[in-house]
């Protein structure tokens, strides 16, 4: 039971306590037959105290209280999707380019597959994609191996390899794949002088086909450069039924020593579509904008 209000003497003004909430303080109750009415010391600072501690326990409260109830810790890491997707990596030795384009039904292909360095080489790693086979394919082309070595080396130490997708294309045009018999089909791939295509998920073998026929033709016909080469096959390849799942994204990197804004690094174009219905048609469509956005670079390449 609380005490009655008449019993307690007031404190002196010296002593006044601070303001308190409009609540009736003096029908709070403690236990152990402690209460305030806002008059008390003793039994104020009791109430400080243990409104404190209460106030430290609610802190965490609206933490807690945001998460649904039905909503579970996760008890283990995402899942890494497959990369399914078809790509092209090549060079162009009349003005040393180097580049990759492709395309995917998968979210962001552009953030994941394409790498290059400019003199050095371009790679496109796919299926479960090991993202490291771009950065430590490069320093092994680096280093002086060829696009088989690269190849042989990287795959040879990874565990999973049955499971990767990979293709490089070195500075000096030559090129090698690599499709493990995990990958899910169709999967293959194209190794020919200047580039080398392959994809999985996809409808067939003719996808790969039509990029390398497409390729081909323009590079024999020195039509455009390699941007538009590596554009015209990612197009040839859809055309002719793509990734079997549908479509999502796309990329096109080429890379040519100085060739970045102001000369600053080496990345020529660099375009990414993360998210389109129609991808290519969209790359195609950006592509057309760096054109003119960038005359001179490109109508004065560098000579290879």
């Amino acid at each position: 039971m609380g005490i009655s209000p008449g019993k307690i003497k007031a404190a002196p003004p010296e002593h006044k306590p601070p303001a308190w909430p409009s609540a009736d303080l003096g029908s709070i109750h403690f236990g152990g037959g402690d209460s305030i009415s806002g008059v008390n010391r003793i039994n104020q600072r009791t109430f400080i105290k243990r409104t404190a501690q209460g106030l430290a326990g609610l802190a965490v409260a609206p933490a807690a209280l945001a998460k649904p109830l039905d909503q579970e810790e996760p008890t283990s890491k995402p899942k890494t999707e497959s990369v399914a997707t078809f790509s092209i990596v090549g060079f162009d030795p009349h003005t040393g380019d180097l580049g990759v384009a492709v395309q995917s039904k998968f979210f962001a292909v552009g953030s994941v597959v394409p790498w290059a360095k400019a003199g050095v080489g371009a790679i496109a790693t796919q299926s479960y994609a090991n993202v490291s086979y771009g950065p430590d394919g490069l320093e092994l082309l680096a280093k002086g191996k060829s696009a088989r070595e690269t190849v042989e080396t990287l795959t040879s130490a990874d565990g999973n390899k049955q499971r990767r997708q990979l293709g490089i294309v070195d500075a000096k045009g030559n090129s090698a794949s690599f499709t493990g018999s995990g990958c899910h089909p169709w999967a293959g791939h194209i190794e020919k002088p200047n580039f080398c295509a392959q994809g999985n998920i996809l409808t067939g073998k003719e996808v790969v086909d039509a990029m390398a026929s497409s390729f081909e033709q323009l590079q024999k016909l020195a039509k455009g450069g390699l941007c538009d080469w590596l554009a015209n096959a990612l197009m040839a390849g859809q055309d002719a039924g793509g990734d079997s799942r549908g479509r999502q994204s796309a990329a096109l990197l080429v890379v040519r020593k100085k060739g970045g804004y102001g000369g600053g690094n080496d990345r020529f174009i660099d375009l990414r579509v993360d998210d389109h219905k129609t991808p290519i048609v969209e790359l195609r469509r950006l592509l057309q904008l760096h054109k003119n956005l960038f005359k001179r670079a490109h109508a004065n390449p560098p000579k290879g």
